[in-house]
């Protein structure tokens, strides 16, 4: 049986005109296999069009190809189609000698009504590699047709060349793009890895623990079109922990001043119930096993708790009342007073509701309730200024104080020396109140009144859940009074 090649200028037969076999092979065209999974079948469907387009005949349709259109082995360069899933193979689809059509036949398909099929796309030109072209002994052929199709290979094969070096250059820049983003973009890549710049942006050491937050919190934050709940928390704690101003948040994070306002307070919100049992009085039976050895010495391990107060600045506020509630003789201007306990170990067991700047250190130690956790026996460390033995007393509990020098000339030795003693202890606190002023610069600013007004349905205003925050997020640093490597553990 004759068969003859179907390419356009080609039409090689299997047998010369004397009858003899020419040694060439034929193959057809490739079958889309739609059954053998999804993977398979885009694979062949692809190849069939890609043949369809090489031969570029304007009767061979991608649903009816006869079986008499065979094209022959001198189109591929291993004289034979390659295996269908082996894609990069030149031989994937026929390249070779896929020759040009005759201005006789282009006339003649234009008076027939019939336009030029569109040449081969890019792409498929770009799969084969041309610089491997051989040149091999072709059956007799008209010698003017054939030159024309020597020069194509040549020709495409240069083109090709250029077109990937610039596909290579185009993507190695594209990877630098994506590099220079990762790294400015405000994502998950903009922290991991950076410790340093996990400690800055936060307030947190690592980011093992900021994302740790992020697990407990990220179930209840509110969904957002242009926010994901990773830069949710994390716009939160930098503008906790830098005092950023929001206009320029909203910039960093592209997003409008009020989203962003939205987005500050519901965090803030969410914050504040879920990690607020970080804030918490612990057993007796935990203080005792962890007593760092400098409050052993002095008090053995009676000693509970350690208490002072800091303020906070706020602004002016417009009614008479409040204005003169809030005003501060100690700083000279309008504030909220705050009451802070700290356990020997340097963490932050209780922050007290804001109360006005005027309020005395003994009113609020009274009024806020923690009294009521002392036990007997237990040891209270304080400032001249806490004037609570009273009420201490009534727990049947302790105040460790400096002595008075009021109506003495001078103090006699042993108050000397119980002075110093309570003085190096108690200013632990103090430790921990800096730490949590200067980790967090948003408690050295003046808070607006608004955040001084009560959140809708609580008792409690929104400053008064920011400072709760941020003496949760102490919690969560290394301790400013035991070191890491000496801080013993504890069941509870």
């Amino acid at each position: 049986m004759v068969r003859t090649c179907c390419v356009i200028g080609c039409n090689v037969r299997s047998y010369d005109r004397h009858g003899n076999k020419l040694g060439l092979s034929f193959y057809a065209f490739p079958t889309w296999k739609q059954f053998q999974g999804a993977h398979v079948s885009d694979v062949t469907k692809r190849r069939r069009r890609a043949w369809i387009a090489a031969v570029r005949r304007a009767d061979i349709k991608f649903c009816s190809i006869s079986r008499y259109h065979l094209v022959c082995s001198r189109h591929f360069h291993s004289r034979k189609p390659a295996y269908e899933m082996d894609q990069t193979n030149p031989d994937w689809v026929p390249t070779l000698h896929m020759g040009r059509r005759t201005q006789r036949e282009q006339k003649k398909a234009l008076v027939g009504g019939k336009q030029q099929p569109h040449p081969p796309p890019q792409s498929l030109i770009l799969k084969v590699d041309l610089t491997e072209v051989t040149t091999e002994e072709q059956p007799e052929m008209d010698t003017t047709e054939e030159q024309t199709e020597d020069q194509r290979p040549t020709i495409d094969c240069e083109r090709c060349v250029q077109s990937r070096a610039e596909i290579n250059r185009l993507l190695e820049e594209n990877r630098k793009l994506k590099s220079l983003l990762d790294k400015t973009e405000l994502n998950e890549n903009f922290l991991q890895g950076d410790t340093e710049k996990v400690k800055y942006y936060t307030g947190l050491t690592c980011f093992a623990i900021f994302m740790s937050v992020l697990d407990n919190v990220k179930a209840f934050l509110p969904a957002s079109k242009k926010l994901s709940h990773f830069q949710m928390l994390l716009l939160t704690l930098m503008r906790l922990r830098l005092d950023l101003p929001v206009q320029h948040l909203s910039y960093l994070f592209n997003v409008s001043h009020k989203t962003l306002s939205s987005v500050f307070a519901d965090t803030i919100n969410v914050l504040y119930a879920r990690l607020g049992i970080l804030v918490h009085w612990p057993e007796r039976h935990c203080l005792q096993a962890t007593m760092p050895p400098q409050f052993m010495e002095t008090f053995g391990n009676r000693v509970a708790i350690i208490v002072d107060c800091f303020e906070i600045r706020t602004e002016r506020p417009s009614n008479l009342k409040a204005r003169a509630q809030t005003y501060s003789h100690y700083k000279g201007t309008h504030t909220m007073k705050y009451l802070i306990w700290i356990t020997p170990q340097g963490a932050i067991s209780f922050i007290s509701k804001g109360w006005g700047g005027r309020a005395s250190d003994k009113h609020i130690t009274e009024q806020c309730g923690i009294l009521n956790k002392l036990l007997p026996g237990d040891v209270v460390l304080a400032d001249r200024g806490f004037d609570i033995r009273d009420a201490v007393g009534m727990m049947c509990a302790e105040v460790k104080m400096p002595a008075f020098t009021r109506g003495f000339c001078q103090l006699d030795a042993k108050d000397i020396e119980n002075t110093r003693a309570i003085a190096h202890l108690r200013i632990h606190v103090e430790r921990v109140i800096g730490s949590l002023r200067n980790k967090f610069k948003m408690l050295h600013t003046t808070m607006p009144i608004r955040s001084l007004l009560p959140c809708e349905g609580e008792d409690v205003t929104f400053l008064d859940k920011i400072v709760r925050v941020c003496c949760i997020l102490v919690n969560m640093c290394p301790s400013v009074v035991v070191k890491p490597d000496t801080h013993e553990t504890c069941s509870c």
